[in-house]
């Protein structure tokens, strides 16, 4: 690699030594680096189990982290101009690792359940029996049938229910063949017997076929496995493990539960996986919910449901009860995508938390341009598979380097950033990235990401990029870059390639904050005030996905009930204690629509855009109306056409007529004193509160 120490100890005001064969001829010089006690960053990845072990046969203690700079800066064509991308490299891995989260734990003693065709089961039980409880439901007998030697307790019959996860599932089936399997000893008596055949090698009657000559039963004397006069029995059983057999799985989600497999009988290396999840546990808890933030649900009216609509792992489900949304720490898998698309940061990702991704970003972005980087473009990608495509990039372009036409390799202005799911950072996130100079934000997705990642993704990029071209800033600044596997390394190749997007000149100061929208707020500032030009007070943002808006309200069919004020989740709509008014701060609205579809007269629309003016951080008057005097004594109690609406609607009624009719023209007050007066006996137990 065409590396320069001296840019590079200058770039990090920090002295640095170049290697050649650090992990080889010259290992003494990183052991000697452990002995400072300091924490040690090794800018290879290819070699970190060696230094690891090195450092452990030392006994030394000092924290290592460790960067890839080779396949993603020094293995390019561009690797003569990577000195500020490994400079920021370098930088972000000197970062200290972001405050731990709470735990999830789960506890597995290892009893599993197989379900599938008995052969299938058996033969799957003999990988795992020495390890394992096994337990198999029979689905069937198979191309062979079972084994005449029983190994294994075998349960049948009709599964109702699967539901759980590692070291927690629950099944529920019914026991509904004459033949229970606990009892039968495969002696095949019953199969021989069987004028219809209706007995396969599975043990089990086939009673469509069966025409009840009770054959068996006789042959079946001492056993006494067989019994038709057995009432269906529905049974319930717990198991720390599932391996399903069966074409179609348990779990139809894009994320499994922990502790399921669904196997196909071929990748064995999958099965012996599976088959160490036996004891205890942990990972991160990787969201935080705040229920006060949360626009799902008001009124028993839902609202927002973008993160169970987008959630692979079924973890995420409306409390109906609670008026609130439900999240599975034990199905949740952490792709953050639900973060991603609230519109109010009511559920936030954990694993790391924005401002630590804020700070990384920052990092990367500030010591790149120090270091004389221009037109950066953020590569945000997975730690799996996303990986290990820029690896095999970087190792082709060095294959090809004297080839003239080739594999370009990682372009010296992407700075590649590990997550440990690219679906986790979002809008206020990118945004940001571009208020600190990037020029591009793209986001990388391979196979192993679910479908409605990316077009949650592509609403969230529509946004954003819709609000940089309505403030003037030139260029397609985000983009969804998919790749398959290995395959498509040239169309990779070549998407990053593409051209830089225009960044404001003035890199924004600002920090990331914990809460969603206030990010989002400094990003927006910064854009605003630096912005190359602006068309009008308004940019319109596209309908799916946007967090930003207004309202727009039909005067004519509104009655000022003002439901809609305490459906509003955000503040965003208020109303005046002094006068029927009905104000909105558009900053403040998400979009979730709860007004919306709260609102009786339907006068209520959404409107996604972004206000431009200083009037969108203002409480502005959206409806008002004279109020409605009582007739008594002429005090206001409500507004003038709400009164109206209610006269018209009741006046036909039989229970209100005559004076029943004119007591809704008062207020309260008068209301009671007029009951009285026309009716002396009535008693003050009888007045409703």
């Amino acid at each position: 690699m065409p590396l320069d120490p001296r840019a590079l100890s200058a770039s990090l005001n920090e002295a640095l030594t170049l290697h050649s064969s650090l992990c080889r001829r010259e290992a003494a010089e990183f052991l000697k680096a452990t002995d400072s006690g300091e924490e040690l960053v090794v800018a290879c990845t290819q070699e970190s189990r060696l230094f690891q072990e090195l450092a452990e046969e030392a006994n030394s203690t000092v924290p290592i982290k460790f960067v890839n700079i080779r396949e993603t800066g020094g293995w390019s064509r561009d690797a003569a101009k990577a000195s500020p991308k490994i400079a920021a490299l370098l930088a972000a891995a000197h970062l200290p690792a972001p405050d731990p989260v709470a735990t999830v734990t789960y506890q597995s003693a290892g009893r599993a359940l197989i379900i599938g065709p008995l052969d299938a089961a058996e033969r799957a039980a003999e990988w795992l029996g020495d390890a394992l409880d096994v337990t198999l439901f029979s689905q069937g007998a198979g191309d062979s049938g079972g084994a005449q030697v029983r190994r294994f307790l075998v349960l049948s019959g009709q599964i109702q229910t699967l539901t759980g996860w590692l070291g927690a599932f629950e099944l529920n089936w019914q026991q509904n063949n004459p033949i229970d399997l606990d009892l039968c000893t495969r002696c095949n008596a019953c199969l021989a017997a069987c004028p219809e055949d209706a007995i396969a090698l599975d043990y089990q009657i086939n009673l469509k076929l069966c025409d009840a000559n009770r054959a068996c039963v006789k042959v079946c004397k001492v056993a006494g496995a067989i019994d038709f006069t057995r009432a269906p029995q529905s049974q319930r059983d717990s198991f720390d493990l599932v391996l399903d057999l069966r074409a179609t799985p348990a779990f139809t989600q894009h994320a499994k539960p922990q502790g399921y497999l669904h196997w196909d009988g071929r990748d064995i290396k999958a099965l012996l996986q599976w088959r160490d999840q036996v004891g205890e546990f942990e990972k991160p808890k990787f969201f935080a919910y705040k229920q006060k933030l949360c626009a799902h649900s008001r009124n028993e009216k839902e609202g927002c449901t973008a993160c169970i609509d987008v959630c692979s792992a079924s973890a995420i489900s409306s409390d109906k009860h609670r008026q609130q949304i439900k999240v599975n720490p034990n199905l949740c898998v952490g792709c953050g995508t639900c973060s991603t698309v609230c519109p109010t940061g009511a559920i936030s990702f954990a694993y790391p938390r924005a401002s630590d991704q804020g700070v990384r970003f920052k990092t990367l972005l500030s010591t790149y341009q120090r270091s004389g980087g221009r037109d950066a473009a953020l590569l945000l990608h997975s730690q799996g598979q996303g990986a290990q495509l820029l690896g095999d990039l970087g190792r082709a372009a060095q294959l090809e380097k004297n080839q003239k036409e080739g594999t370009h390799g990682v372009p010296a202005r992407v700075l590649p950033v590990p997550l440990w799911h690219t679906s986790s950072t979002g809008l206020e996130l990118w945004l940001s990235a571009v208020a600190y100079g990037a020029s591009n934000v793209w986001v990388l997705l391979t196979d192993e990401e679910a479908q409605q990642y990316a077009a949650a993704l592509r609403e969230q990029m529509a946004v954003a990029q819709a609000i940089l071209s309505g403030l003037g800033y030139a260029g397609v600044h985000f983009k969804l870059l998919q790749v398959r596997d290995a395959r498509d390394l040239a169309e990779l190749d070549r998407q990053l390639q593409a051209m830089a997007a225009q960044a404001p000149v003035r890199h924004a100061s600002f920090a990331v904050q914990a809460d969603k929208r206030a990010t989002l707020e400094l990003a927006l500032d910064h854009l605003i005030a630096h912005a190359p030009k602006t068309d009008g007070e308004r940019i319109v943002l596209p309908a799916c996905g946007s967090p930003l808006g207004a309202l727009a309200i039909n005067k004519d069919a509104c009655t000022l009930c003002l439901s809609c004020v305490n459906a509003c989740p955000a503040s965003a709509l208020a109303d005046n204690t002094a006068a029927p008014q009905l104000r909105f701060i558009e900053k403040n609205c998400v979009q979730c629509g709860l007004c919306v579809k709260t609102c009786p007269e339907k006068a209520l629309s959404l409107l996604p855009q972004l206000n431009l003016s200083a009037q969108r951080k203002e409480s502005v008057l959206l409806n008002d109306m004279p109020p409605y005097v009582c007739v008594c004594c002429g005090k206001p109690f409500g507004t003038l056409k709400g009164i109206e609406a209610m006269l018209g609607k009741l006046a036909g009624h039989s229970m209100f007529q005559g004076a029943a009719l004119e007591r809704l023209k008062m207020c309260g007050d008068c209301r009671i004193i007029d009951i009285y007066s026309a009716d002396n006996e009535t008693k003050i137990t009888d007045i409703p509160s």
